[in-house]
């Protein structure tokens, strides 16, 4: 019964035109990219690595270190979105995430307008699935990072 629910709700959401957002889907696909990347990185195994990359099988490059880029560049790409956008961003997390259903977005976006505030981007990161629920939250309204080039993900 439940099955027939769930599946009943994707038939319809499919049936209804996906909502118009205040943020490009390249720049969500981007973020996607980077919370990728950032949510990977693991705490550097040796303080002073001194071995060859190619002995290693170039696992540095998961290793967090201070010269890496990724932080500000996921950080960077937040902070740069104006109001509406990081009002968008975060309402699409918490679809992705399961707090709210497509018929909830409207809601989601007053409550994340209600709560932004110019930390977004240090609460968006703290997110660990944060990739993983903003392209939920695309699909779930109907949007998708497939003609951005999702493989690259």
């Amino acid at each position: 019964m439940v099955a027939n629910k769930k599946e009943n709700q994707m038939a319809k959401n499919e049936e209804l035109p996906p909502p118009e957002l205040n943020i490009s889907a390249d720049k969500v696909c981007y973020i996607i990219l980077k919370a990728r990347e950032f949510d990977v990185k693991v705490e550097p195994s040796e303080s002073d690595p001194g071995s060859n990359p190619t002995d290693d099988a170039g696992g540095e490059v998961l290793e967090d270190h201070g010269d890496d880029p990724t932080v500000a560049e996921l950080r960077s790409a937040i902070d740069d979105l104006n109001d509406d956008e990081v009002v968008d961003l975060i309402a699409l997390a918490w679809v992705g995430r399961g707090d709210f259903g497509r018929e909830g977005w409207l809601e989601a976006k007053a409550l994340a307008r209600e709560r932004h505030k110019r930390k977004s981007a240090g609460y968006l990161m703290g997110m660990p699935a944060l990739g993983d629920y903003l392209e939920e939250g695309l699909a779930t309204l109907g949007h998708s990072c497939e003609d951005w080039g999702m493989g690259r993900l």
